[in-house]
């Protein structure tokens, strides 16, 4: 069941919420049993195999999650280290197997000339995001980070149905504090605020994503079938899935917030404006948070700790200092980032393209690191630098991050090559000979073909649009920031636009109210759901 649908908004939501307050006004354990069931209810609508296959690889965790606090509790060390590690790879195993076994066998019969053929696997819905919040578990109980929990806690936190298929990705001790001893705020504050960022989401995906995405995906289509994408299409396809993807899960995180604060939960904020950052550090700092949070805590910082000391083992400097050696560099941040981004690019997706699109981040950002650290120390006039560096920077990095945009979204490689190409300028640049007749000197350099000229100029309008709306407008978190619709880690983040705050006022109800008029007319339309792989 998908959060823009009509059985969803007009049936289980309704629902759901009903009871769940009448719950709560007899029990809160009984509120929380009846979230449990509708949560499953939720993920088994679409299929109901997804319980069957995920059920046993709750209980699996569960059952070690037991295990780990009696070993830790008894400090018995090393066994406790036995079962994680048998537990962070029977989850690796288990997503592995269901997301990664096809593409393993393309990837030998690629290496190896078999021709291995393996039948179909039904990939459960959120297993990526499911088993990413079920390692952290595992690994915060090991840390002693978590110690009490019961079955129906660990349930109510993997299965939660607001953050279940799109994330964000949560750790047990943001969100179950809140369970057990909600915050005693006004329900229908808490109501408003969720209805209004549910709205807010649904517009993002249903308006803005699924509109330019009409435009994006016919010229993907057109590369995959072996067309030649000239230079203006090109970039109209690139930086439009840049807006479109953008849109679309920054909306849907939107919703799973929004959905979550309708019952009195915060949850950590999952996208901060990343199309306005200026750097490719600062773009993964605002991109998908709570992945990049995963990543960095879980992936990066052991490998980069374990180069550290392996390095000081051997009597060699670590990096430190205003000039640290290249070789420091090198096996202290550039490795573990570049290992780190291998496995996010693998996490969204199993395809070469992915690969590739987490290692080109992945060099991004050892160029990033290494522009800070060699370069930027040198500088005489700091203050200087830092006032060019968002235009600057911006112009860099935004680039970039459509030129990375194009591996993740084409079909195949040379559909990938194609689009490239065509950015580059290699296949030329060819536009509607109504919009030709008009470019003066121009006409020279641009060849002009029939027809097109009201799609062309809508699909750059929208591109305009959304490109405006993203870099220049607050985002939904900056205009509800009066109400704390996220759990902020630091109270510097406090900030937004103050004079457009969000408020239970009737000017905000009427917006409020016609934004999700628009979004609801937008229902049933042709819509892309970009989470299936994850």
């Amino acid at each position: 069941m998908l959060f823009n649908s009509y059985e969803f908004l007009f049936a289980f939501l309704p629902i759901t919420l009903v009871v769940f307050f009448a719950c709560g006004r007899m029990s809160r354990d009984l509120a929380l049993g009846w979230l449990i069931v509708a949560s499953l209810f939720f993920y088994a609508w679409w299929r109901p195999l997804n319980v069957l296959i995920i059920a046993p690889a709750i209980a699996v965790n569960y059952v070690l999650a037991r295990g780990l606090v009696r070993l830790v509790a008894a400090k018995m060390n090393a066994r406790a280290n036995a079962l994680l590690a048998i537990g962070i790879l029977f989850n690796v195993a288990f997503l592995g197997y269901f997301k990664y076994a096809n593409f393993a066998k393309t990837v030998l019969n690629d290496v190896a000339g078999t021709s291995f053929v393996l039948g179909q696997i039904v990939l459960p819905l959120g297993i990526s995001f499911i088993t990413f919040q079920k390692i952290a578990f595992l690994i915060d109980v090991h840390a002693q980070r978590v110690e009490k929990f019961s079955l129906r806690d660990f349930c109510l936190f993997v299965l939660f149905f607001p953050q279940l298929i799109a994330g964000p990705i949560v750790h047990f001790r943001e969100v179950m504090p809140q369970f057990q001893k909600p915050a005693q705020r006004s329900k229908g504050v808490d109501l408003a605020v969720g209805l209004s960022l549910l709205a807010m989401g649904l517009f993002k995906k249903l308006v803005l994503a699924d509109n330019i995405a009409g435009r994006v995906t016919p010229i993907y289509d057109a590369a995959a079938g072996g067309d030649t994408i000239t230079f203006f299409y090109a970039w109209i396809a690139a930086i439009g899935f840049t807006l479109q993807i953008y849109f679309d899960f920054s909306g849907y995180s939107d919703m799973a917030i929004g959905l979550a604060r309708c019952v009195g939960i915060k949850l950590p904020p999952n996208f901060e404006s990343p199309l306005k950052a200026s750097s490719i550090i600062d773009f993964w700092l605002r991109w998908h948070m709570t992945l990049t949070r995963f990543l960095t805590a879980y992936i990066f910082d052991p490998l980069a700790l374990w180069f550290t000391r392996r390095r000081l083992a051997k009597g060699l400097p670590a990096l430190t200092g205003r000039r640290p050696s290249l070789t420091a560099f090198a096996s202290v941040l550039a490795g573990p980032i570049m290992l780190t981004m291998f496995v996010a690019g693998l996490w969204h997706g199993a395809g070469y393209l992915f690969v590739l699109f987490g290692l080109l981040h992945g060099v991004y950002l050892v160029i990033n690191h290494a522009w800070r650290r060699f370069v930027v120390p040198r500088l005489k006039d700091r203050n200087r630098y830092r006032r060019m560096m968002w235009p600057l920077g911006w112009c860099v990095t935004f680039p970039a991050v459509v030129v990375a945009m194009v591996l993740f979204r084409s079909p195949t490689v040379r559909a990938s090559v194609d689009v490239l190409g065509g950015m580059a300028g290699l296949h030329g640049a060819t536009l509607p000979n109504e919009i030709v007749s008009h470019l003066g000197f121009a006409r020279s350099m641009i060849a002009g073909e029939p027809g097109g000229a009201s799609d062309f100029a809508t699909s750059a309008a929208w591109l305009l649009a959304l490109l405006a709306i993203a870099l220049l407008l607050p985002n939904s978190r900056q205009l509800m920031v009066r109400y704390e619709p996220v759990l902020l880690e630091h109270p510097s983040e406090r900030h937004g636009w103050n004079w457009l705050s969000w408020s239970p006022s009737l000017p905000w109800a009427v917006a409020i109210g016609a934004v999700a008029f628009v979004a609801v007319l937008n229902l049933g339309g042709v819509s892309e759901f970009l989470y299936w792989q994850f």
